[in-house]
């Protein structure tokens, strides 16, 4: 600990390197996240970026009992009033200079430690409950997930404001003791006098290279992705088949998965076979009873996807919607698509969801299994 003011020229290291990557791939790991996160088409992405910042999360919660001199909690664990009294002299400018983290710095990580566990449990939990992925697959479902999800954001949300009061921290504190503590954290160098810490190289080169080994793992499906056979980051869960529903239904559009409306909405679908759309289906008692069965077996009364969960809780008792895109959560997901997109030859009508939806003629309509394809008219005008 130094007095405010004082300057001090020798040079020592205080950083090592595994506190130092651990810094940065943190810091990136969530920007990613918060940036992705209310984008479906990148949930792969968001996850990956969730993974890693729970990893590196775990790797300094041990690093904080055996790694360097001045990344251990003992060297900075500070009791709050030390806390307190160091913010107080801060504001009158006469807080002492310290080579690792000063008290308030101290109560900052230890806050975001235990907010990236909140978030990051968190967001396992709504992983496995949502989408049904990841370590904790099927532990909860739809609706405990949705109430796991409030919780994921609002900590992620505060953890962005303590990310962001930090950040004002070492603004601040750079410019009262005239160090650069971010470029601290690049070299690992400090002026000060102390014991040097161990640089932990191959520690350091360990994590890296895990760290670039996950990133190859997560890009390699795009990588070794066709326009034949396209790359889907999450495969949803086999839905139940009925030959005959494949074959009656199929023959004339996408043999759309029960799961996709109520069970109401397919019996009414069914028993006016005679108008279908303009068309008479035409279906002798056996196959209708057959199809019937099927359609009720596995309504989106049954929650069989998310997709299936979300469509049933959006129609309202009374209504019986005949059409997937007359459901409440296929009009709120599509409001914000432009026109020229629903024209484009590659689309045409509403009703082609495999344009966008990779794994539409599976059913279970993975948030990042979507790609909103592009209208002709603007790949003309980037041709010339």
């Amino acid at each position: 600990m130094v007095p405010a003011g004082e300057t001090i020229r020798e040079r020592i290291r205080v950083w090592d390197l595994p506190t130092r990557l651990f810094h940065w791939l943190f810091a990136g790991s969530f920007a990613v996240a918060w940036f992705t996160h209310e984008h479906d088409r990148y949930l792969d992405l968001h996850v990956f970026a969730g993974y890693l910042f729970f990893g590196l999360l775990l790797f300094r919660l041990i690093w904080g009992f055996v790694g360097g001199r001045y990344a251990r909690f003992s060297a900075f664990g500070y009791r709050w009033r030390t806390a307190r009294d160091y913010l107080l002299a801060t504001l009158h400018g006469h807080a002492p200079r310290h080579l690792g983290h000063n008290p308030a710095g101290s109560w900052a990580i230890f806050l975001m430690l235990a907010l990236g566990l909140i978030v990051s449990l968190s967001g396992l939990l709504v992983l496995g409950g949502e989408e049904r992925h990841g370590p904790l697959a099927g532990w909860i479902g739809f609706a405990a997930a949705g109430v796991v999800r409030e919780l994921h954001e609002t900590g992620a949300v505060t953890l962005l404001a303590l990310v962001l009061m930090h950040v004002a921290g070492v603004i601040f504190e750079s410019w009262r003791h005239r160090e650069n503590l971010a470029a601290a954290m690049i070299s690992g160098y400090k002026r000060g006098q102390g014991a040097f810490t161990c640089r932990y190289t191959t520690v350091g080169v360990v994590m890296l290279a895990v760290v670039l080994a996950g990133a190859v793992i997560q890009s390699i499906g795009y990588v070794r992705a066709t326009p034949a056979q396209p790359y889907l980051p999450f495969i949803g869960p086999a839905l139940p088949v009925n030959a005959t529903w494949e074959s009656e239904c199929g023959g004339c559009h996408m043999a759309f998965h029960p799961s996709l409306l109520p069970a109401r909405s397919w019996v009414a679908l069914l028993d006016g076979q005679a108008d279908h759309f303009g068309d008479d289906l035409a279906l002798d008692p056996a196959t209708l009873a057959e199809l019937e069965a099927f359609a009720r077996g596995h309504a989106a009364e049954t929650a069989l996807t998310e997709a299936a969960w979300k469509i049933n809780r959006s129609v309202p008792a009374q209504a019986t919607p005949t059409r997937i895109t007359g459901t409440g959560y296929w009009k709120r997901k599509h409001a914000d698509i432009n026109e020229a997109v629903w024209q484009g030859s590659g689309v045409r009508t509403r009703a082609n969801c495999a344009a966008c939806h990779l794994d539409a003629e599976r059913g279970t309509f993975e948030d990042a299994a979507m790609r909103l394809p592009v209208p002709s008219d603007q790949i003309q005008s980037t041709m010339r």
